[in-house]
């Protein structure tokens, strides 16, 4: 009589965000056994709502609008629109208000953009057009690990522009503030001194990407992509337990490979005994860079924006002029906090009914502040939208804050309150979490990570889980 010694599991992922869930989606459809170990109660910690403030007020704890997961290439092919997920469109991406004047509004219309920025209208059509008009060949080349793009023309063209610091680039391309504020709002997603090389790679592509589609989010709140991906993942055969925290490897039930999508430092922990050491002090050192602080609103009504045009878009920067973005996001870097913090401020509500009560509103806002930080930023947030919004603070009816530590403890791979899965600076871009051919593998050939940790990196599209799942379906021989 002999003993089946084969793994019940192809595959154990821990973690359920966006990441782990698309590769459990991609193993899956390969005919692959999949068990997501997630340690709450409920899908993905970065993309969930809840009530936070009072009840019939659905705030998004984490990622708010979700331009990357609209655009994702590897969503799109999935049909997540067949398992419940609604996109809501506003009638612009971003509104950027300014001290004394319009505000400039970043919309679908690349000439309709154009026409707010004076005379940078020509300067700016030249330089987005020709990215705008082939956007998912730029994702596509984006959005992956380093390798063979598959437009080099194209990548070349954007790299050239991409690789320069975002205050350099502000120079060479734009002449006026208000074109100006407008990049560096979208560059300011980098999480990064805005003089750091390839902090214009990100400000770009958030521009182009406003040019692919006004700005999109799930309506009734972000967990419907963790649903919707959950749906997908199920009805492939995988499986999922929920409140399965893992804080040893031996916790684990056994598998050919195991996935983690979580921080490196996790990784660290958990698998120290299955690791090199060496490798795991290479870990021990990956930045994280800075935090933020949170406020979720409920509000008697829609925020007053001296320009009304706000209203318009689902994501509001509030900082003013490229200087003062600049000085904000250079302070949180440095260890300070900036007496005018960059805002970025989400108001869902405007264009989704479900999130309030009839009537009511919803706001999102956060700042960015040195990591681990326990400085309660809201007088300087509410200050800031106060500047742009006179009355703002009449309309609060609740407000619910989260500090670094909250925000760590609500979610683990936060570290220090970092959001983005860790500092996206030259010495990090390419080498996430460690520098390694293979940016998904360990050392131990069963182990993986496919977090915010690994390229291409933070935001909401599932591709650092997708090119994880590639290697583990190569690892266990599995065909294309």
């Amino acid at each position: 009589m002999t003993t089946n010694t084969r793994p019940p599991w192809d595959t154990v992922i821990i973690g359920s965000g966006p990441n782990g869930l698309s590769a459990g989606i991609y193993l899956a459809s390969k005919g692959l056994r999949v068990l997501i170990l997630e340690a709450a109660d409920s899908l993905s910690a970065g993309t969930r709502t809840q009530e936070l403030t009072l009840p019939g007020y659905l705030h998004d704890v984490g990622s708010a609008v979700h331009p990357m997961a609209y655009l994702s290439p590897y969503f799109k092919t999935l049909g997540l629109e067949k398992h419940g997920l609604e996109w809501v469109i506003p009638e612009a991406s971003v509104a950027h208000p300014l001290d004394h004047e319009e505000a400039v509004l970043l919309t679908k219309s690349v000439a309709a953009t154009a026409q707010n920025l004076g005379g940078d209208a020509a300067n700016y059509q030249e330089l987005v057009q020709p990215f705008a008009a082939r956007i998912e060949d730029l994702l596509a080349d984006t959005l992956k690990p380093l390798g063979m793009p598959r437009s080099p023309l194209l990548l070349a063209r954007f790299g050239l522009k991409a690789a320069l610091p975002a205050t350099l680039f502000a120079k060479a391309f734009f002449k006026s503030e208000r074109a100006r504020a407008l990049f560096a709002g979208c560059a300011a997603h980098s999480v990064l001194p805005l003089d750091k090389v390839f902090t214009s790679a990100v400000g770009l592509l958030f521009l182009v990407t406003g040019h692919a589609e006004n700005w999109a989010f799930p309506k009734g709140g972000a967990q419907h992509i963790a649903q919707a991906l959950a749906a997908c993942f199920t009805g492939l055969g995988g499986e999922i337990i929920f409140s399965k925290r893992i804080t040893r490897f031996e916790e684990l039930p056994p598998a050919k490979t195991y996935l983690f999508d979580t921080d490196p430092l996790q990784l660290a922990s958990i698998a120290r005994q299955q690791l090199p050491a060496a490798y795991c002090q290479r870990l021990a050192r990956y930045r994280f860079g800075p935090g933020i602080f949170k406020i979720d609103y409920a509000l008697a009504g829609p925020i007053p924006w001296q320009d009304p045009r706000c209203l318009q878009a689902s994501t509001v920067h509030v900082g003013g002029t490229f200087a003062e973005i600049a000085q904000s996001e250079k302070a949180a870097w440095t260890g300070q906090h900036a007496n005018k913090p960059f805002v970025m401020l989400c108001q869902q509500s405007q264009f989704d009914a479900t999130r309030a009560p009839h009537g009511k509103h919803t706001g999102w806002a956060y700042c960015h502040v040195p990591a681990g930080s326990t400085k309660d930023m809201t007088p300087l947030i509410e200050s800031q939208i106060e500047r742009f919004a006179p009355g703002f603070r009449d309309v609060v009816v609740a407000r619910r804050s989260m500090n670094t530590r909250d925000l760590c403890a609500y979610n683990p791979n936060y570290v220090g309150g970092a959001i983005t899965g860790g500092a996206a600076d030259i010495w990090q871009l390419f080498t996430r979490p460690v520098a390694r051919p293979n940016p998904y593998s360990t050392p131990n050939p069963a182990l993986f990570i496919c977090s915010a940790s690994t390229p291409p990196g933070g935001g909401v599209h599932g591709m650092c889980g997708y090119y994880a799942a590639q290697s583990i379906a190569k690892r266990l021989g599995v065909q294309e």
